[in-house]
């Protein structure tokens, strides 16, 4: 005869597999709560701090109800340009990135051989293990008017592009393409290679079977690493500061409200 205590771990057991949406709620509960309490509470704070105000002599924040910080960012043409900036900067790091890492997935996943494919995933891998900063400094050099790029272009007749957007797209684009490059190569890992002999013995053409079989495989691999390299795009603010000149994105006005202005209700906002 089993102790009670067996008896009742054992039915607990058994409920428990008979019941598998409860049993994944009680999986998940401890990482969500976590999530709500971090992440979704702290975000809530900030939102209620946009509709407070900041005394004019002392610097300190005060909780008096308004909605003049929100006025002023839905209706000042500042912010209306640099969103739009920032949304456009992020959009086509996206872009740049899903383009380039495409090739470089599908020759890794489909193309190299076991040996080689050790070695890109290293090589992909191993500018993660730099410091952020280094790298930004890193393009800053290369990207200057007496810079690497500025020599190897001179013999042209060409320039380099120097600081300002192009600079800051270039930068981030190098920045995140190892977050899309990853995704896409898990994804194009699944596509299993029987389906591609089959298309190629059937006349299928490679764009024709790359467009057709591959890329809705792949999709959402492609939306994972998307949004990745959107939404790191979205909330920089050094590389902007370091290779932007002039350029300001939405990240920078939040940095300057927060540190230079002191304004921490205008910036939730």
């Amino acid at each position: 005869m089993l102790p009670p205590r067996d008896t009742a771990a054992r039915r607990g057991s058994v409920f428990l597999s008979r019941h598998p949406r409860l049993r994944l709620s009680l999986l998940l509960s401890a990482p969500l709560t976590w999530l709500i309490v971090v992440y979704i509470v702290a975000l809530a704070t900030l939102l209620i701090t946009a509709f407070w105000t900041v005394d004019s002599y002392t610097g300190d924040v005060r909780v008096e109800w308004t909605f003049a910080n929100i006025v002023n960012v839905v209706t000042g043409s500042l912010y209306h340009a640099v969103t739009l900036r920032t949304v456009g900067v992020a959009a086509l790091v996206t872009v740049i990135d899903v383009l380039l890492a495409l090739p470089i997935a599908f020759f890794m996943a489909k193309v190299a051989s076991t040996r080689w494919q050790r070695i890109l995933a290293v090589a992909v891998l191993m500018p993660l293990w730099a410091s952020y900063l280094v790298k930004v400094y890193a393009w800053r050099s290369i990207l200057s008017g007496d810079g690497l790029l500025s020599w190897i272009l001179q013999p042209f007749g060409l320039q380099s592009p120097g600081f300002g957007l192009p600079a800051t797209v270039i930068t981030l684009a190098y920045l995140w393409l190892p977050y899309v490059i990853l995704p896409i190569f898990a994804g194009l890992e699944r596509v299993p290679n029987s389906l591609l002999e089959a298309s190629s013995d059937l006349g299928g053409k490679s764009w024709s079977t790359i467009r057709l079989i591959v890329m809705p495989m792949i999709w959402p691999a492609v939306i994972a690493g998307s949004i990745f390299s959107f939404c790191l795009s979205l909330g920089d603010y050094i590389t902007v500061n370091i290779v932007g000149g002039a350029s300001q994105m939405l990240g920078n006005l939040v940095y300057t409200n927060v540190g230079t202005a002191n304004n921490l209700p205008l910036a939730a906002a």
